[in-house]
């Protein structure tokens, strides 16, 4: 195989493969009825002047399947955080002793259920167009070769298009497992 194509394939993948990490990462933040710290990972805390991911200004737990704590290591905190959960879209109402916030996972109603299940099917959808997208750059880029020849640039595309049936059978993998993750009662 030429050596251009071949880079032209690493390349491809590696887009493949970031898009696929990606995909795992956002999923992570979708709640499942399961306490899970990760659903807070996109919050923020005003500390000292900026915006500080609350993991690095307070202890998060999973105290039990249905409840999270976060203990912050400085307790002058406590109403900042409790401010940024209230204000993110993660649908948890905290509670605050003055020490630690209790973070209470209600279960979810059949209806919430089927809306978590179609938001993980459109985020899937948009996952697979990315890694459409590095397809097409990717045969773009193996046309655009000089003197390539034409039985080359049908097998590069040929793998290619393996390449991204492979990646979006893991999409699909993925987004189906999570869904089973949501619909368990």
């Amino acid at each position: 195989m030429n050596d251009e194509v071949k880079e032209i394939l690493d390349d491809c993948t590696v887009s493949m493969e970031k898009a696929l990490d990606a995909f795992r990462r956002e999923l992570s933040r979708v709640r499942t009825g399961r306490a899970n710290t990760t659903v807070l990972d996109g919050i923020r805390v005003e500390y000292y002047g900026s915006l500080t991911p609350l993991n690095q200004v307070a202890a998060l737990t999973v105290a039990d399947p249905r409840l999270i704590t976060v203990k912050p290591w400085d307790k002058n905190l406590l109403g900042a955080i409790e401010k940024s959960i209230i204000a993110s879209d993660v649908g948890l109402t905290p509670s605050s002793d003055g020490e630690i916030i209790r973070l209470p996972i209600p279960p979810l109603t059949g209806e919430r259920r089927k809306e978590l299940v179609k938001g993980v099917r459109r985020t899937s959808e948009d996952y697979k167009v990315r890694i459409r997208t590095a397809r097409r750059d990717a045969n773009d880029m193996l046309k655009a070769i000089d003197g390539l020849p034409e039985d080359d640039l049908h097998r590069g595309r040929d793998d290619v298009q393996k390449h991204t049936d492979s990646w979006i059978n893991k999409v699909d993998a993925i987004a189906d497992q999570k869904e089973k993750e949501i619909l368990e009662v």
